[in-house]
């Protein structure tokens, strides 16, 4: 499949979280299926923290989707900013990981729970559940304390990961976890065999997503 694309972009000017995500997706590079290429919106905040930032990033989103070439696009980051008019602006499909994160939780268990970076985040999240209408199979969602840049701190964020994961399957009954931030990514399969719980990293849902749309508008000899 020569020439094919999926191009991975974070919002953020955070190139640590670029790299994470990159390492992260590494199993979906198939060999002769399409390049799967990561970006950093180098115009965005340092971490995607609020509305305002949200709202910041949108039209940055939309002209790196407008001026790249590619055969499908995902935008990483948990509050899916900027995902309708990057929808506007292209012909191919465009994925948001929150979307994509949560359409698996729901085909893979019965309650998820969302870990989210800061206190701050959920009511934003909240909003976009409802709007999805999944809210009726949220078992909670709970906070790291944590802003995006300090997710490089591995022992406090491996702290925080595992006491909230207990919190979410433990106390509000979660059976599958969903990583609320691009920049989880690193921790996905430790988290993941610490909970004896399915963890999902929503942007391998989301490039998962992607490599379906592609591969299936594929030639049946590819």
């Amino acid at each position: 499949m020569s020439g094919k694309r999926i191009l991975v972009i974070n919002p953020n000017s955070n190139a640590d979280v670029t790299a994470s995500m990159s390492e992260a997706l590494e199993p979906f590079r198939l060999p002769g299926g399409p390049a799967v290429d990561c970006l950093t919106n180098r115009h965005g905040p340092l971490g995607v923290e609020s509305q305002r930032d949200v709202e910041s990033v949108t039209l940055q989103l939309a002209g790196l989707v407008g001026s790249e070439v590619a055969d499908a696009f995902v935008i990483a980051c948990y509050s899916d900013p900027g995902l309708h008019v990057c929808r506007e602006v292209t012909t191919e499909p465009v994925f948001g990981i929150a979307e994509c994160g949560l359409l698996q939780a729901l085909a893979r268990g019965d309650r998820f729970g969302v870990i989210a970076m800061m206190d701050r985040s959920i009511p934003r999240h909240l909003r976009y559940m409802r709007q999805l209408g999944v809210t009726g199979r949220l078992a909670g969602e709970a906070a790291l304390g944590l802003r995006v840049h300090e997710l490089a701190d591995e022992e406090r964020s491996w702290t925080r990961l595992v006491e909230v994961g207990r919190e979410l399957t433990e106390d509000a009954g979660a059976d599958i976890v969903v990583l609320g931030c691009a920049g989880m990514a690193r921790y996905r399969k430790r988290l993941q065999a610490v909970l004896e719980r399915p963890v999902i990293d929503p942007t391998q849902a989301a490039v998962g997503m992607a490599l379906c749309a592609v591969l299936s508008e594929a030639p049946a000899s590819i």
